[in-house]
């Protein structure tokens, strides 16, 4: 049986390397269903399908780990137009499909059956916690393998327990065991990561890799669409309350980048004159040198006057805002829903009304489109601003807030800033991002660990630009050695560790022994991976050398020892660890 799907490739397995990507890097719609071209499937086995559907949602790398059940795939891929990278730990290779997803639009991990595939879940709950489409592939034992139920290798239980945990931490998940579906199992399961922005999870039994189906059975998505009525109403009642307010505010949240939807929310702040914030999880979603931009909303532990702005507003309109308790400062925040315009993917809520069946590009789009118009309102200094002239003191000690404003110094639109979890991604919070969602960090599922892979997966999505980590020597020494692809790949990738010998940020909650670390020395990997330069550093000057001669060197990795003080921590951490230490006692 032949039939035609819609796809955006041309022939067979064909895809540019270099494609994917929308206007300015931001995740292309290359491919999905119902774009482009007429394509026939036939003769194509579920290996090939698979691997022609990623192509088409614009995925050109698969990270992952070889294992003896997904070897047939593993082959499949290395023969494929898709780049195979492989990793040092399959969960450096999920954190790395993440932030290549975040970059890039969407992303894969391939792995085995229960070794591999278990030691995914962390990284693909963070996707899952933080709306990060991430498709996870996973090798399993052949269906004929698993006659008279024998014990197999990896196996934990039932044939079935590594597809239950993944039911709970992804969007969707399928086990590809009927060739007659496989096609439509496959699509069905690449939509709903597009369109929900989450992982799902796709088991891939060894014995069905080559198998081509004698009949397919199509998949037929089905077009959300918004209930035009309700938005409208939406819309007009939005309209209202911005033109009525005397002191609006946006704060813009993640999902304006996982939907695309960044140049709307700036023009509505343009054409209505309004203020923007933004949350921790999404920050640099808007240029932080655009004029309307404030900073950092962070409840009571962010900068007085960006506090004082958004709590002092009759209107807060909230667009695609994840209220974690980071973004709303450790739940310090005083937003009253009253006053709030609360736009997302899942909900749209206008003080007490809700609204179902509008979806947040909708809505957001014709907000814009009706040009509503807020009164003006004085701005509080932007970050640059308010942060003042940075003057180098050479012979003094670098701690993590002056180390920050150093860096801040290199940083232009063509820089990803990547910061691991604790000081290095709370110190960040004080950095200036010129682009567009070039800040990467798991700022609402906290995983340390994150920042060394995640390096990895965004310099392999965007090449053309600096990709520099920040993270802190816990968390190096979680997945640090993924440092060993950045050097086997020759990618020029700069990463800080910021050493203080311990858990820093565990410190300012409970102080104890068991938040001390065995130092590493940390500036002589790159001799013992056999690539790359390392630097150790200790005062402003030191750092001031080194980082100017990192981001010049395309050569290859970069790594910066920073000896930072046992007691040093930036003012956001010292707001943040009083405030959960204070909750841990009580």
């Amino acid at each position: 049986m032949t039939i035609n799907l819609r796809s955006g490739l041309d022939t067979g397995l064909s895809v540019s390397k270099d494609g994917g990507s929308g206007k300015d890097g931001q995740p292309g719609t290359a491919g999905r269903p119902g774009v482009d071209t007429e394509q026939s499937v036939t003769g194509l086995s579920i290996g090939q399908y698979l691997i022609r559907r990623l192509s088409d949602y614009g995925i050109r790398h698969v990270f992952g780990l070889p294992g003896d059940y997904v070897l047939s795939f593993y082959s499949m891929l290395e023969h494929s137009p898709l780049d195979l990278v492989n990793c040092t730990r399959e969960d450096c290779a999920g954190f790395a499909a993440d932030a290549y997803a975040r970059v890039n639009g969407m992303g894969a991990v391939c792995v085995t059956y229960g070794v591999g595939g278990l030691s995914l879940a962390n990284s693909i709950a963070g996707a899952y916690a933080e709306k990060s489409p991430v498709i996870l592939i996973s090798g399993a034992p052949g269906l004929r393998e698993r006659i008279n139920n024998p014990l197999l290798h990896h196996r934990v239980r039932e044939w079935h327990t590594q597809l239950d945990v993944f039911e709970k931490i992804c969007a969707a998940s399928r086990e590809i065991i009927d060739p007659a579906t496989a096609f439509r199992d496959i699509d069905q399961l690449l939509d709903t990561a597009d369109r929900l922005k989450r992982p799902v999870y796709i088991e891939l039994p060894r014995d069905m890799v080559a198998v081509v189906p004698d009949q397919i059975r199509p998949y037929h998505a089905t077009k959300v669409r918004s209930d035009q009525s309700a938005l409208a109403e939406a819309v007009k009642e939005a309209v209202g309350r911005i033109e009525r307010a005397e002191k609006p505010v946006i704060i813009a949240g993640v999902e304006l980048h996982r939907y695309g939807l960044q140049a709307e929310v700036v023009a509505l702040a343009e054409t209505a004159g309004i203020g923007i914030a933004s949350t921790m999880l999404a920050k640099s979603v808007v240029s932080e040198v655009h004029p309307l931009y404030i900073g950092l909303y962070e409840g009571a532990l962010g900068r007085d006057e960006v506090t004082k702005f958004v709590e002092e507003s009759d209107c807060v309109i909230l667009l695609g805002t994840l209220l974690t308790d980071l973004d709303l400062g450790i739940f310090t925040a005083k937003l009253d829903a009253t006053k709030s315009i609360y736009a997302t993917a899942d909900e749209l809520q206008i003080s007490h009304h809700h609204f179902h069946n509008v979806l947040l590009e909708d809505f957001l789009k014709a907000l814009v489109a009706a040009k509503p118009r807020a009164a003006k309102r004085a701005l509080p200094l932007g970050p640059a601003a308010a942060q003042g002239e940075f003057v180098l003191a050479p012979d003094k000690p670098i701690t993590t807030t002056r180390l920050v404003r150093r860096l801040d110094q290199s940083l232009d639109d063509k820089t990803i800033v990547i910061a691991d979890v604790g000081d290095a991604l709370f110190a960040s919070s004080e950095l200036m991002i010129r682009g567009q969602t070039e800040f990467l960090s798991p700022a609402y599922y906290t995983s340390m660990g994150f920042a060394v892979p995640a390096a990895l997966g965004a310099k392999v999505a965007r090449p053309d630009l600096k990709v520099v980590a920040l993270v802190g020597d816990g968390a190096f020494q979680m997945t640090g050695m993924e440092l060993s692809t950045i050097v086997r790949r020759k990618l020029a990738v700069t990463v800080i560790v910021l050493d203080n010998k311990g858990y820093g940020t565990e410190r300012v909650i409970l102080e104890g022994s068991f938040n001390d670390i065995n130092p590493w020395e940390y500036q002589l990997l790159p001799q013992v991976l056999g690539g790359g330069t390392g630097y150790e550093v200790r005062t402003e000057g030191e750092f001031d050398a080194a980082i100017a001669k990192a981001l010049a060197d395309t050569s290859g990795l970069s790594l910066i020892r920073v000896h930072i003080g046992l007691e040093d921590r930036s003012i956001t951490l010292d707001r943040i660890g009083k405030g959960l230490a204070g909750r841990m006692r009580s």
